[in-house]
């Protein structure tokens, strides 16, 4: 066994560190007994009070004073060992950690020093008496001693002993304590070894003066158990399910029982029994004594004679011996049913009747049995008519209810060639059937209906009931394509039946009502639109001489003739320069076999001379045009045949084009025919124009007679551009004019108003100013004027001849002479604001804004856009129409661009 271990280090720790590290060196190999003395920790410098001391690993105890004692053989068997010791003070609620590790360490020069000495060491003799047992449940007498603790050191020193731990002032406490002066053990209780299986204990041997000549010891109590508590099931009552006819062996489930007292002695081995079944005969079950396992005893679990088996069982310690304790739980095993049993009639033969032609009726209702479990897939049953039902009259459907078989007519019965029929019915099980073992196989259950048809006056009946004709197309009207009749059931004949048209879609054929003879009532063709599912279906009627009536259905077919020739329906085309052959396509409105391949030929010979046909498919073919044909147009015709040599001739027109794309041909094309209407949209676009130009000079004369008005009562002193119009040359862009006194003649926008009868207002906006007119009735005119933030009124009232200039200022003017404009408000105002006002109406005299003028069809769409009266036009003019330019600019576009 291995000495204590040796303390290396114990490196200082910052205030506040939640944990110290101590390492201590041990040799390896080491073995260290139970109970001995490790180490020392002192436990006061890293917590000053520590109220619960405690280690990580199990194999160490640490006691008050910080000595490391084991409680178990422990051996370092690898390079390190490592546990922690925690430290708590409730009070304070703080508590430290000290981390120790265990290092093998070998001093090789002290091995070397002393390699061949050998030094035999007396190990001091430990006070460790053997474990200590208690009888749980004791009876006493109490307190009972259970042990004396004796110290070899009793010999030279005065021993107190004494011990602490669970029992003695730990929960639960006061069971065990000790005579000081002898040693002596006692237990002060019974102890219930199911709460409380061991103690262990510290026991303390100090002399008076508080020396300890001994390590303290920790002894171990047991609790010997006592049989006290019987076996328990959990659930007591437990429910199983097994199959019906199962064999023998069958597993049904487990019954276990547990028992508190301690495991692996008698006490808690448990035998099993089954203690009685109900019902109590014949033993169907047996249970396996060791395990609980419920198997099947025999092959005699019938559901039909008991569905539900209770089992008593019995669990008992002690290994099932008389006087061991048991405790019973129940068993309940339900028997699942099986299809073991054939269903059968409650009656072997029935007789029923019915009237003919009587469809979707019941007729008979047949009842079965079956012991199955009701409503389970066993019990539902399924009926089969093997004999008798050869013509489909019958079926039998099973009501899911009662379980019964309902026998129903789905096919009119004729009393005149059947007058009774017998039906043989056999009834089994939806699900196989599952024979029990050793058992022979269940036999089916049959039975016979006899069924009566009962006879009814039918009227006449049509043979067959749906006939088919097939009729040639163009058929002459009146044409006789067949003979349809119907018979009176009862005497097999035709007299006295007379026939009519109950209902014909297609206004076709009619019937002769003595002979009923089929006949066409118009001429029948395939192609017209009427036709167009090439057949009929004709309802047609027979009524006997008491009234009754019968129906029959005349299917008339069209057969296809070949009476169309294949044609081409595309008739114009388009070659331009690059001469690619034309794909040329027929159709013909027949149908198979009188439709494709086709054949293609000129039906002029001298249409060979420019052109040339060449197969291409069953349907079309190519039209090549010659490289010396000139550039014209053609008119070619082609005769094309179908596949039984019916032929028709279609006039196709050519249009070979000196162009790049058959677009451009088609463009030139519509102007060379449009050339009229095209001179007409040209003196539309002249008369806008000049009216833009008109508008223009009208506003240019008002720059100018502004100018003057100003010029008469301001002096000039420099030949500066102010207030006139001057001749530029350039063509670059000049420089901003920022002067105020110009008026800028560049129109913003114009709009009109309807004030009412008699007067009218207009709107001028330039670049810097507003200015409105309003012609009132009485030759009052007035002009506003607003720029810069500044409202200006020039007011001019004509009475007589006589004309006044008023000026009005919601804000102070600086300079009052720059704005003297009398002489030009006098003369030009008055025509300026009746232009404008004509301007704004249209040809009903009525005001609009920017109404559309009415032009006739030019052809097509100008790319100017729609000229209003006011248009200020200040976007970019549209370049669009270059990437669409006529054949004769596309070349002059091509030969300009850089190769």
């Amino acid at each position: 066994m291995g000495g204590g271990a040796t303390l290396l280090a114990l490196p200082p720790q910052p205030p506040g560190a939640s944990g110290d590290r101590l390492h201590a060196a041990v040799r390896p190999g080491s073995t260290w007994a139970c109970g001995l003395f490790f180490l020392t920790v002192n436990l006061k410098e890293c917590l000053k009070t520590s109220e619960l001391i405690t280690s990580s690993d199990p194999d160490f105890i640490v006691l008050e004073d910080g000595s490391v004692y084991t409680t178990d053989t422990v051996s370092l068997s690898t390079e390190k060992k490592t546990f922690t010791i925690l430290l708590k003070d409730i009070q304070e609620h703080e508590q430290k950690k000290i981390h120790v590790t265990l290092l093998a360490h070998q001093n090789k020069a002290h091995e070397t020093r002393h390699t061949r000495d050998t030094v035999l060491k007396r190990s001091k003799r430990r006070w460790a008496p053997i474990p200590s047992t208690v009888m749980e449940n004791s009876l006493g007498p109490f307190p009972l001693q259970i042990q004396q603790m004796v110290s070899d050191t009793a010999q030279n020193y005065t021993i107190h002993y004494s011990i602490r731990g669970p029992g003695v002032d730990k929960d639960p406490r006061g069971l065990f304590y000790i005579e000081r002066e002898t040693g002596n053990l006692f237990v002060t209780a019974p102890i219930d070894r199911e709460q409380y299986p061991e103690f262990q204990i510290i026991c303390f041997a100090t002399t008076p003066d508080g020396y300890t000549p001994e390590i303290p010891l920790v002894h171990i109590i047991r609790v010997e158990d006592d049989n006290d508590n019987p076996p328990v099931f959990n659930p007591d009552t437990v429910t199983f399910c097994v199959p019906e006819n199962s064999r023998s062996g069958t597993a049904v489930g487990q019954m276990t029982a547990t028992d508190r007292d301690e495991i692996y002695t008698l006490h808690t081995t448990l035998k099993y029994r089954i203690v009685s079944q109900s019902p109590p005969a014949p033993r169907l079950f047996s249970i396996n004594q060791d395990t609980g396992v419920i198997t099947v005893a025999n092959l005699l679990l019938d559901r039909e004679l008991s569905s539900l088996i209770i089992l008593l069982i019995e669990a008992r310690d002690m290994a099932g011996q008389p006087f061991g304790l048991c405790t019973t739980g129940t068993a309940s095993i339900e028997l699942k049913d099986v299809n073991d049993n054939a269903p059968y009639f409650t009656k072997k033969s029935y007789v029923t009747e019915v009237f003919e032609n009587t469809i979707d009726v019941e007729i008979l209702r047949m009842s079965v049995e079956d012991l199955d479990e009701r409503g389970s897939p066993s019990w539902f049953v399924v009926f089969i008519i093997t004999r008798g039902n050869e013509g489909g009259y019958f079926k039998i459907v099973t009501d899911e209810q009662t379980n019964e078989g309902v026998l129903c007519v789905v096919k009119g019965l004729d009393y005149e060639t059947t007058k009774e029929v017998h039906l043989d019915i056999v009834v089994n099980n939806a699900d196989p059937y599952a024979i029990a073992p050793n058992t022979r196989a269940l036999s089916t259950s049959t039975c016979t209906v006899v069924v009566k048809v009962k006879d009814i006056d039918e009227g006449p009946v049509f043979n067959p009931c749906v006939y088919i004709i097939n009729v040639n197309e163009c058929e002459k009207p009146q044409t006789l394509v067949g003979r349809y009749h119907a018979q009176d059931p009862e005497t097999g004949n035709s007299e006295g039946i007379r026939y009519g048209i109950l209902n014909d879609p297609c206004s076709w054929i009619s019937i002769d009502e003595i002979t009923g003879e089929l006949r066409t009532v118009r001429p029948l063709d395939r192609d017209a639109p009427d036709m167009r599912y090439n057949q009929c279906n004709v309802t047609v009627c027979a009524t006997d001489r008491s009234g009754k009536t019968g129906t029959g259905i005349v299917v008339v077919n069209l057969i296809d003739e070949n009476d169309n020739f294949p044609v081409i329906v595309k008739k114009d085309y388009i070659i331009c320069r690059d001469r690619k052959p034309l794909c040329i396509t027929a159709v013909d409105a027949d149908r198979p076999p009188h439709t494709t391949p086709f054949r293609f030929e000129f039906n002029d010979n001298r249409a060979e001379k420019y052109w040339r046909l060449i197969s291409h498919d069953e349907k079309s073919a190519y039209l090549q045009v010659t490289d010396d044909a000139p550039f014209d147009r053609y008119k070619i015709p082609i005769k094309v045949y179908d596949n039984r040599g019916h032929s028709g001739v279609t006039d196709i027109s050519v249009y070979l084009c000196d162009c790049t794309t058959p677009s451009d041909c088609i463009n030139g094309d519509q102007r060379a025919r449009l050339g009229s209407s095209i001179t007409l949209g040209i003196w539309a676009i002249i008369t806008m124009i000049g009216g833009s130009l008109l508008l223009l000079l009208i506003l240019i004369t008002l720059c100018a007679c502004w100018g003057g008005g100003a010029a008469a009562t301001k002096h000039v002193c420099d030949d500066s551009a102010h207030q006139n119009l001057i001749i530029s040359n350039t063509e670059a862009p000049g420089e901003e004019v920022m002067d105020q006194n110009i008026l800028p003649v560049q129109v913003g926008s114009v709009d009109a108003y309807d004030i009412g009868a008699g007067m009218s207002t207009s709107g001028v906006k330039t670049g810097g100013q507003s200015f409105e007119m309003v012609k009132k009735g009485g030759g009052h005119h007035a002009l506003e004027s607003v720029k810069d933030g500044e409202h200006h009124i020039i007011t001019s009232v004509k009475r007589g001849g006589h004309h006044t200039l008023d000026r009005g200022y919601e804000q102070p003017m600086m300079e009052t002479n720059r704005y003297s404009y009398s002489e030009w408000q006098n003369f030009t105002q008055p025509r300026l604001c009746e232009k404008v006002y004509l301007c704004g109406q249209d040809d009903e005299h009525k005001h609009s804004e920017d109404y559309v003028l009415s032009y006739n069809y030019e052809g097509r769409g100008s790319l100017a856009g729609s000229v209003g009266c006011c248009t200020d036009q200040q976007e970019e003019e549209a370049l669009d129409f270059l990437d669409h330019l006529e054949p004769k600019f596309r070349t002059l576009a091509e030969t300009c661009v850089k190769r």
